[in-house]
């Protein structure tokens, strides 16, 4: 995989697929953002992409705004949907979580607070074309 580019997955077998071949690009301390509307497979795409580094059962960090995985990495989920104000990501320790240098962070809905996002990062944006189709675009700043 290069960056910048788009690829078109038309089921999850494609969309596992495409998230293997991202993940053999992941280094500690990566930081990838993902966009997209309700329902475009953020949160599949980061299932698929920690399968890759043998850990199951992730789920949506929706509520809880954090979850932390390890397994041949470690791995922070962050969900922005329900945020309100940065303050509240500040109260959970973002900071914090973003000077690990050792661990991937994984940000849904990025573009919601991008002025507490790092320059260095690699954006995920995912649309929806129909029910099943979608177009996934890559890039790293």
């Amino acid at each position: 995989m290069v960056f910048p580019s788009s690829h078109k997955v038309y089921c999850e077998q494609e969309t596992e697929k495409l998230a293997a071949e991202f993940s053999s690009l992941l280094n500690p301390g990566e930081v990838i953002i993902l966009n997209g509307n309700l329902g475009t497979g953020k949160t599949f795409f980061i299932k698929s992409v920690l399968k890759s580094f043998n850990i199951s059962g992730a789920s949506s960090p929706t509520f809880t705004l954090v979850n932390e995985y390890i397994g041949d990495m470690k791995f922070y989920h962050f969900d922005f949907y329900r945020i309100g104000i940065i303050k509240e990501l500040y109260d959970i320790g973002f900071d914090e979580y973003m000077k690990d240098e050792e661990a991937v962070k994984f940000i849904e809905w990025g573009n919601l607070f991008p002025l507490i996002l790092p320059h260095k990062r690699i954006e995920i944006e995912i649309i929806l074309q129909d029910e099943f189709s979608r177009d996934v675009y890559f890039k790293r700043l």
